[in-house]
C-alpha cells in the first residue's frame, strides 16, 4: 500500500523558482528554538494521527570521517541521554518510543553527528535531510497533522516519494550473504586452520568494535553481536608490529591493534599523524593495517546477521 507523503520545512512554497529549489530568505540553520520545536511538534502530530507510538531505528549511522552538515557534529553524536556511551540499543530494527524518536529528529535537525530512518513498518516513516528538509509518510492522509503544520508556521507539501526512500537503495543490497549456520561453520573452518582470526562487528554506519578470535571464543562472541550488525572477517593482527606499520601509505589508513590487556580497537590517521604513533598506541601487542578505501578492503568473509527467525532484515551491504 502506498504511503502519503509529506515535505516538511519552514521553506514557503511561494519563494520556490521554476526548479523547485527555494529562494527565499530563511537560511539552512536550526534555530535550536521555537521553529525546531515546530518540527518535533510536526512529527509528533502526523504520528499521532497515524496511530503510531514507537518507531524502529533503521539504517543508524553515527559521524563519519566526512561530515556533510552545515553545523560540526558534536562528541556524542546527539545519542548522550538516550542511549549509554557504548551505545547499546542503537541498532538497526531497535524499537524506541515516540519520545526517544523525537529526540532523534532534534539530533539529525541539529547535524549532531546521528542519523537513522524512522519508521513502523508500512505505517509511517519520517526522514531528515539536509537543510531543515524533513520527510513524511503514513498510511492515511493526516489531515489534521497538515493543517497543525501549518499553524506551527511550516509547511506540508505532499510529494510522490521521500529522496530517502530504501527502495532507491535496493540494487545495492542484492546477493548479500548472511550470516547464518553455514557462515559460522566457514568461520569456524577458517580459525580452525589459521589458529586466529580478527572480527569486525559494523554495529552502526561509521563505527565498529573489533574482536579477535580463537576457536573457543567463537559462541561467547556471536552471543555479544549487536543485532544486525555487518561483519567482516580479517587475517590475525600481526605481532611483528614494526613491519606492519612500516607498511603504511600515504593517505588515509586504518590501524587495528591490540593492547596489553588485550582489547583490540582501531584508529584512522594519515600519513600527518605517524610520527605520534607510539604515544597513540600505548602498550601495542599486534596490529594489522587496513586501508579506507572501500574497493581495496577485501576481508576474508563477509555477512550480515539475520534476525532470530532466520530472515535478513538488515538492509546495508557488508
Amino acid at each position: 500500500m502506498g504511503l502519503h507523503v509529506y515535505q516538511v520545512t519552514k521553506y514557503d512554497p511561494v519563494d520556490r523558482d521554476e526548479h523547485g529549489h527555494y529562494v527565499g530568505p530563511e537560511d539552512v540553520h536550526d534555530d535550536h528554538g521555537p521553529v525546531e520545536a515546530a518540527y518535533l511538534a510536526a512529527v509528533a502530530a502526523f504520528a499521532q494521527e497515524t496511530g503510531v507510538t514507537h518507531l524502529a531505528i533503521r539504517d543508524p549511522e553515527v559521524t563519519g570521517l566526512v561530515s556533510f552538515g552545515v553545523e560540526p557534529p558534536i562528541d556524542g553524536h546527539g545519542l548522550v541521554g538516550l542511549f549509554p556511551p557504548d551505545l547499546t540499543g542503537y541498532h538497526d530494527g531497535a524499537q524506541v518510543p515516540m519520545a526517544v524518536a523525537l529526540e532523534l529528529v532534534r539530533a539529525m535537525l541539529r547535524d549532531n553527528g546521528a542519523w537513522c530512518r524512522l519508521e513502523a513498518e508500512d505505517r509511517f516513516f519520517v526522514h531528515v535531510g539536509y537543510d531543515q528538509y524533513v520527510y513524511v509518510g503514513s498510511a492515511l492522509p493526516c489531515p489534521r497533522a497538515v493543517e497543525f503544520t501549518h499553524q506551527r508556521g511550516l509547511f506540508a507539501e505532499p510529494i510522490s516519494q521521500s529522496p530517502y526512500d530504501p527502495h532507491l537503495d535496493e540494487d545495492d543490497r542484492a546477493g548479500r550473504r548472511p550470516a547464518d549456520a553455514a557462515f559460522w561453520a566457514e568461520l569456524e573452518a577458517l580459525v580452525s586452520k589459521r589458529g586466529a582470526a580478527v572480527l569486525e562487528e559494523g554495529y552502526v554506519q561509521n563505527a565498529s568494535r573489533w574482536h579477535r578470535i580463537t576457536l573457543d571464543e567463537i559462541a561467547g562472541i556471536q552471543a555479544r553481536l549487536a543485532p544486525r550488525a555487518r561483519l567482516a572477517v580479517w587475517p590475525d593482527l600481526s605481532a611483528d608490529v614494526d613491519a606492519a606499520l612500516a607498511g603504511l601509505h600515504e593517505g588515509l589508513s586504518e590501524i587495528v591493534w591490540q593492547n596489553a590487556q588485550g582489547r583490540v580497537t582501531s584508529l584512522t590517521l594519515d600519513e600527518a599523524d605517524y610520527p605520534a604513533l607510539p604515544a597513540m598506541l600505548p602498550g601495542v601487542r599486534a596490529v594489522m593495517i587496513l586501508s579506507c578505501l572501500e574497493d581495496e578492503r577485501d576481508p576474508l568473509m563477509a555477512a550480515v546477521l539475520p534476525d532470530p527467525d532466520g530472515v535478513l532484515r538488515a538492509r546495508w551491504t557488508p
